[in-house]
């Protein structure tokens, strides 16, 4: 990550910062169709609330080797020119402005089998964002001492025991693949039964002046054996990926994010959440992402204030130098304050030295209740690699973590 003076970025591996203000929540849609040599099956034609479509990928015959999409997701994708065959063979790779799908009720994402192959996985970018130190000069809310740096730590493998929930978040975006981290999550519509994720916002869009990413999938357990970089020259999907990649069906984020995020400056950082619900790439064999991986983590959106919290872990894939992103780290520390603007809430803060790879990887603390719960994920820190920040988790958070829970309620 470049910077001229001190500033923070975002801590995924495609750079993504956004923008913060009082702006209501808003539903992002994701359409999850499968292209392959399959049928699909499909969904809801029409979501609820601010949504206006969705599908779902599942299912399969024994294929002809044609595409069959119901006509009615067939017409929903033409409104916005999407053809599938085309989209397919690479359509998704043409990022002109003017068709880049940007608002809520506009993302679709089609499963394309076998995009995330081990090359692509091994090799996709941290997405970082950058803010200046001016960015904080008037700040009136409050803003903690610095914290001095903490060293990450690596996960011990396999990760599968130690941070089951725990997981690499792939996607494309015009500058190539990219990758944050993200965490399993309970969801309380489908006890013991989730297909929830949680990530940071720009993670799945890119604010202001972009839109929604794309070929979004999420891979729990990344690298679980932990390889060496040279031993995963020669990894099969199975060594990357031992619980499978689910792609994304539907996602959503903050108004803030979608409105005033940007790819440089703290803006909309105080928001930068979003979840995402998946469904396993090669169909399923009844199992939740919850039942495949053994664990969920409850998200907490009544955390306790920072001077009640003794010790909060961040965890995540760090793919920016000095890191490759290919091993889980975590950094342990008792967090801090940090204001960047007052009229936003505040932001938690802990010394860490993880770098862009690890945005929207959770911090887990104990929770209102006493028990571990996710509180927070990495949103921003600065170039040099000393600290991170993450939103506190309130009103906004749960308005879309209840939607994405409610649109799947029993299902």
């Amino acid at each position: 990550m470049r910077s001229i003076r001190p500033s923070f970025t975002t801590r995924g591996h495609q750079r993504g910062r956004r923008r913060t203000s009082p702006v209501p929540v808003t539903v992002a849609l994701v359409s999850a169709l499968a292209l392959t040599a399959t049928a699909c099956e499909s969904g809801d034609a029409e979501a609820g609330g601010d949504a206006s479509a969705s599908a779902s990928a599942s299912a399969a015959d024994a294929g002809n080797g044609e595409i069959r999409i119901p006509d009615h997701i067939k017409d929903k994708l033409k409104e916005h020119g999407i053809d599938i065959d085309k989209w397919k063979n690479g359509a998704w790779k043409d990022w002109n402005k003017d068709d880049w799908l940007r608002e809520a009720q506009d993302f679709v994402n089609p499963i394309i089998e076998g995009l995330w192959d081990p090359d692509r996985m091994r090799d996709a970018e941290e997405p970082d964002q950058q803010v200046d130190d001016s960015d904080l000069s008037g700040d009136q809310g409050v803003t903690d001492p610095e914290p001095a740096p903490v060293e990450a730590e690596a996960v011990p493998p396999k990760y599968h025991d130690s941070a089951a929930t725990a997981g690499k978040l792939l996607f494309d975006s015009p500058k190539g693949s990219m990758v944050c981290s993200a965490t399993v999550v309970k969801d309380p519509a489908n006890p013991g039964k989730s297909n929830m994720v949680w990530t940071a916002g720009h993670c799945v869009h890119a604010g202001k002046n972009g839109g929604w990413y794309r070929n979004i999938a999420f891979v729990p357990s990344y690298n679980d054996t932990g390889m060496s970089t040279e031993e995963l020259q020669n990894a099969t999907k199975e060594d990357l990926a031992p619980y499978g990649v689910w792609w994304g069906d539907w996602a959503q984020t903050s108004d803030q994010w979608i409105e005033q995020g940007g790819a440089t400056g703290g803006d909309g950082a105080s928001y930068d959440f979003a979840v995402i619900h998946v469904t396993p790439e090669k169909g399923s064999d009844g199992r939740s992402l919850e039942e495949t991986v053994g664990a969920a983590l409850p998200v907490d959106f009544d955390a306790p204030a920072v001077p009640e919290i003794e010790s909060m872990k961040a965890i995540g894939y760090p793919a920016a130098p000095p890191y490759d992103g290919q091993k889980l780290f975590q950094c342990q520390d008792k967090p801090g304050r940090l204001s960047i603007s007052a009229s936003e809430p505040t932001m938690y803060r802990v010394g860490c030295t993880m770098t862009g790879g690890s945005s929207g990887g959770g911090w887990v603390a104990n929770g209102s209740d006493g028990k571990p719960a996710l509180v927070s994920n990495t949103s921003i820190g600065p170039v040099t690699a000393g600290w991170l920040a993450g939103p506190r988790l309130g009103e906004e958070a749960k308005g879309v973590f209840d939607a994405v829970s409610g649109k799947f309620a029993g299902r």
